[in-house]
């Protein structure tokens, strides 16, 4: 799978990946009323992690500079249609651009994983091997 890490289950951690952003998009877009009430201004503590997740964990599938920023600018897409769409069908949700700053931030600081030696956890915890890492050399004969 083109753009992907060497994972060992590539395809099972993509698939939750995308429930994750399947997830993200429908919290976001169900009736305000059917969620519990919080504190003002912790809805964009929860934007920022929410975004924050979804982009630390897709430094954790997604390899090479072009595809990491494509899907840094999917996920800032992602927040400005959340808000659009909040708009346009919910009658008890509402656009706020500072949650599209939020999302954006939280977007920023999970790609900065990728600066880290925690860019690769995942691989190291599915087990699957660094196309990066030369093999051993072959043992040589007496």
């Amino acid at each position: 799978m083109r753009g992907l890490k060497p994972l060992r289950h590539p395809r099972a951690w993509l698939a939750l990946w995308w429930l994750a952003v399947l997830v993200v998009l429908a919290v976001c877009l169900v009736p305000a009323p059917d969620l519990p009430s919080m504190p003002h201004g912790v809805d964009k503590l929860e934007h920022f992690l929410a975004f924050f997740l979804l982009a630390a964990s897709a430094v954790q599938l997604y390899r090479g500079r072009a595809v990491l920023w494509c899907v840094a600018l999917g996920l800032v897409g992602l927040g400005v249609v959340i808000e659009l769409a909040q708009y346009a069908f919910t009658a008890t949700r509402s656009m706020d651009p500072r949650d599209v700053l939020a999302d954006t931030l939280g977007v920023a600081a999970g790609f900065a994983i990728a600066l880290t030696p925690l860019r690769d956890l995942l691989l190291r915890i599915d087990g699957g091997r660094s196309r990066d890492i030369r093999p051993p050399p072959p043992a040589q004969s007496p």
